[in-house]
């Protein structure tokens, strides 16, 4: 079976991967769709080598169907749709006990830590399968796990019906944020450096505005009527986002940290102790997010067609990794099924 595999060096190859039959308590998954993230950048670009072992194949964001069921494994059969929630716990450690598993202290994050879905056969542990609708495209769905990260990072924040949000930030992440929170109900204000990115923003019917020619608290005010966000998610891991974050903020509102940031930052904690503002980081999702994704899918309310910017085979993922390496695109998928799935 065909794999995408970083092999280390910034290098990826095509290869060719052995997938033997699932193991009890495992699906073999024939996977049809793996979308790309900046995980995958990251991963790719040597950011994450101290932790990753190569060759891996990596890959995140999926969907697919039952290959085969092991030993063990009930309420699944060959053909069903699934995708992944790629996340291990130990369930032992002190953020498990607690109840925090998506969090655990030993976190294995499967297409980073463990193989991932840029493979066509997959064997996953039945207990991170999610199901989805017959109705739902496969297409569609490798947007699942995007959705519940916006999912995670909206129901963290405690955004209320009527609330203002400011997203900093309008890559896929960005977008997906603001789509959740205004389904949610809230107003949304989405800033974003990128003319391109932002005529797509405008185009879904959000207000948006160029933080690098706009007094951006001016105009948050403005639009605030002098009060300030409800809430601020800051997506775009840039410095300058950072410093501004608390700026925007209205007395006690919220900073949600969804980025991952490569470096410390500077923080304006006068700022934080003045307004008496929550800083809050949000992570990755928990089952319930991703069940609130495959619904919001299924309605239709997130734009896939304007996040999907393009549908490439296996075998062209480097040049896709470039493409969005270099802002020429905001999602691409691969098809990793390709000539499989005749």
């Amino acid at each position: 079976m065909k794999g995408a595999a970083y092999v280390g060096g910034g290098r990826l190859e095509t290869v060719s991967v052995d997938v033997g039959p699932p193991g009890p308590g495992e699906l073999q998954i024939a996977v049809a769709y793996c979308g790309l993230c900046g995980t995958d950048l990251h991963i790719v670009h040597g950011a994450m080598d101290a932790r990753v072992r190569t060759p891996l194949v990596f890959g995140h964001e999926t969907s697919g169907t039952v290959a085969a069921v092991g030993e063990g494994v009930e309420g699944w059969k060959v053909g069903d749709p699934l995708t992944v929630m790629p996340l291990v716990w130990d369930g032992t450690c002190a953020a498990c006990l607690a109840g925090h598993q998506h969090i655990c202290q030993n976190l294995v994050f499967v297409g980073i830590d463990s193989p991932g879905g840029l493979q066509q056969r997959w064997n996953v542990p039945a207990s991170i399968a999610v199901p989805l609708p017959a109705g739902l495209d496969l297409r569609t769905a490798a947007l699942v796990e995007p959705v519940a990260v916006a999912v995670h990072d909206v129901r963290r924040s405690g955004l209320q019906v009527g609330d203002h949000a400011v997203v900093l930030g309008g890559g896929p992440i960005g977008v997906l944020i603001a789509t959740v929170a205004r389904d949610a109900g809230a107003h949304v204000m989405v800033a974003e450096v990128d003319a391109s990115r932002r005529s797509r923003v405008a185009e879904l019917g959000f207000e948006v505005i160029d933080p690098t020619s706009a007094d951006l608290a001016a105009e948050v005010g403005r639009w605030t009527n002098d009060v300030g966000a409800d809430v601020v998610f800051e997506v775009s891991g840039a410095a300058a986002a950072a410093r501004s974050a608390t700026a925007l903020a209205k007395v006690r509102g919220t900073i949600v940290v969804v980025a991952i940031h490569s470096a410390p930052r500077e923080l304006d904690l006068q700022r934080v102790f003045w307004r008496e503002l929550r800083l809050l980081g949000a992570r990755v999702y928990q089952r319930s997010d991703f069940e609130r994704a495959v619904d919001l899918l299924g309605r239709g309310v997130i734009p896939t067609e304007a996040l999907i910017s393009g549908v490439v085979p296996i075998e062209e993922v480097a040049s896709a990794i470039d493409d969005l390496s270099a802002g020429r695109a905001m999602k691409i998928l691969v098809d990793v099924a390709g000539e499989a799935r005749a």
